[in-house]
């Protein structure tokens, strides 16, 4: 895969945590852009429209999360994949990192190696999804269009986070399939990429809260299947 198509912003108040994966991400071939607080990121990433996001929870003027959904107000940015840097592995806060919009979670201290892996993973799949899906899904009363990353219901335009917005997909791609939570995390997240149990039940009620509730239906013990 060719990295040098990909940019990178990486955003962290702390600069020898920028120097260093900056460094390491350039030696891949990446095309890297940084900011030192959430205002910057906001910024840059309305300017640059980069590929992929790594975004520090704890910074100063703005923090990673309200960063963050800011940026997923815009439906310019919102196919951009997002994966927070923290030194901090509560799993609220990998909640509330999930509820704002986040794609993954990577905790400090970062192995350079590791964390390389799982971003050209994620690339490869995201390029791949794109070039490989039909564009365009339209299922009971929802049009789920794939190259601008929107849904509409009823003439409305409803905008989800990347990884909310490839759940619906693959859910609505075969209707009344009951997909387990395996196959889920396999399919939307890869197998490079470890996530928290909690994880899918966070994504489906806010998936339920903005396209509604009669669309996925919970499976008791298998997982869940898109109603029609």
């Amino acid at each position: 895969m060719d990295n040098s198509k990909f940019s990178i912003l990486l955003v962290d108040d702390e600069d020898d945590i920028v120097e260093f994966l900056s460094y390491n991400l350039k030696k891949e071939g990446y095309k890297v852009l940084t900011a030192n607080n959430g205002v910057k990121a906001v910024e840059k990433a309305k300017k640059h429209k980069p590929s992929l996001i790594l975004m520090d929870v704890m910074m100063p003027e703005m923090d990673g999360i309200t960063a963050v959904k800011e940026i997923r107000k815009d439906e310019n940015l919102n196919n951009i994949i997002i994966v927070f840097l923290t030194a901090r592995g509560e799993d609220y806060s990998q909640i509330a990192g999930f509820e704002a919009g986040a794609d993954d979670y990577v905790t400090k201290p970062i192995k350079p190696r590791v964390l390389i892996s799982r971003i050209a993973a994620t690339l490869r799949r995201f390029s791949a999804n794109e070039q490989s899906v039909d564009k365009i899904l339209v299922v009971d009363g929802l049009t789920i269009n794939m190259e601008r990353f929107v849904i509409i219901k009823n003439d409305i335009e409803i905008i989800l986070p990347n990884k909310e917005f490839k759940m619906v997909y693959l859910l609505a791609s075969a209707p009344d399939k009951v997909f387990s939570r395996e196959e889920i995390f396999q399919r939307v997240w890869g197998n490079d990429v470890i996530v928290g149990d909690r994880t899918i039940d966070v994504h489906i009620r806010k998936i339920r809260e903005k396209i509604g509730l009669e669309y996925v239906k919970t499976v008791k013990g298998v997982g869940y299947k898109f109603n029609r």
